[in-house]
């Protein structure tokens, strides 16, 4: 069942990124589970500007629309899209580019220096790897490959 998780977010992932394009918008990210007694299939999306509530229906709309077409998922499911929020999930090395000087938030798929998880400014990404500034004085360098998840982390300003 789990390579048939993975086959719906591929597929949904691919009809996303290549429609969203033309609308001057991003996919962020494609999440489907089984939460509260049914499937949901989540799609985070992102505009410069941010994103509408209207965004988020005319996506819903347009992409129900192409996941039924191509007969993607076999079964009753719930479509949610909205925008990622303020801890947005970060995923490509584009999304670490637009990143530099912000908070994250990682867990690797290995520990590196006898760690996984690491909070810390983004200082560079390059070559594959990130720049990471831990406690203001600790930097760390990274390889992108090996991040299992990272969120932006959230400063609130006193």
């Amino acid at each position: 069942m789990i390579s048939e998780f993975k086959r719906i977010v591929n597929e949904v992932s691919l009809i996303a990124e290549s429609f969203l394009h033309e609308f001057g918008m991003e996919m962020v990210d494609v999440e489907f589970l089984f939460e509260n007694g049914r499937w949901i299939l989540r799609v985070f999306i992102d505009k410069e500007e941010g994103v509408t509530v209207d965004d988020c229906a005319s996506v819903s709309r347009e992409l129900g629309d192409l996941i039924e077409a191509k007969s993607i998922i076999d079964y009753r499911y719930v479509l949610e899209v909205s925008s990622p929020g303020l801890n947005r999930p970060l995923k490509k090395e584009s999304d670490f580019m637009r990143s530099i000087g912000k908070m994250v938030k990682l867990k690797m798929s290995r520990p590196i220096n006898k760690r996984r998880n690491f909070i810390g400014r983004v200082t560079n990404v390059r070559e594959g790897r990130i720049s990471l500034l831990i406690d203001d004085s600790n930097l760390v360098e990274l390889p992108l490959n090996e991040i299992d998840k990272a969120r932006l982390k959230y400063e609130f300003n006193n």
